[in-house]
């Protein structure tokens, strides 16, 4: 039975990877023992995705949230990585621009870093948005990665 962390998504959603799948690494959370992160998670679900879906009225597919250890190093990410601590998520709204959603959740919600990932203008499908929250203090940062470097501030 799948745990909601808000209406439209579950921590068996948010704890999926194929790179996890294709190594054997399993990336499964145990909602008692693991509860900080669980909690962590749902704050994502209901202060990032769930409000973005309800905006563009359009179902979300989150491309990385959860990361253990062992995936987030098997990726090549930092181990101070904030998926590691279920605060972040990677994702896509179809049909949206990922440069027009980074814009919007610059505008609308609370956040702790955002990143435009390696989209290119003039193609408006490609890299995706990074986004992350704390439970305590915000930063709002915001910062455009692509292969020239991370620029501070949302580029398109």
């Amino acid at each position: 039975m799948a745990t909601q962390l808000s209406r439209n998504f579950s921590l068996e959603e948010l704890c999926k990877s194929q790179t996890a799948e294709r190594r054997g690494i399993d990336n499964s959370l145990d909602p008692a023992r693991d509860a900080q992160i669980v909690a962590n998670l749902r704050r994502v679900c209901e202060e990032i995705l769930q409000p973005t879906r309800d905006h563009f009225d359009v179902p979300i597919v989150p491309s990385s949230g959860y990361r253990c250890l062992e995936l987030n190093r098997a990726i090549g990410s930092k181990d101070t990585s904030q998926h590691v601590n279920g605060e972040a998520v990677d994702f896509e709204v179809p049909g949206i621009a990922n440069a027009d959603l980074a814009a919007w959740i610059e505008s609308n919600l609370d956040y702790d870093q955002l990143i435009l990932e390696f989209y290119m203008p003039g193609q408006p499908n490609s890299g995706w948005v990074h986004c992350s929250i704390t439970g305590g203090e915000n930063r709002h940062v915001a910062l455009t990665i692509n292969r020239d470097g991370v620029t501070e501030g949302l580029l398109a």
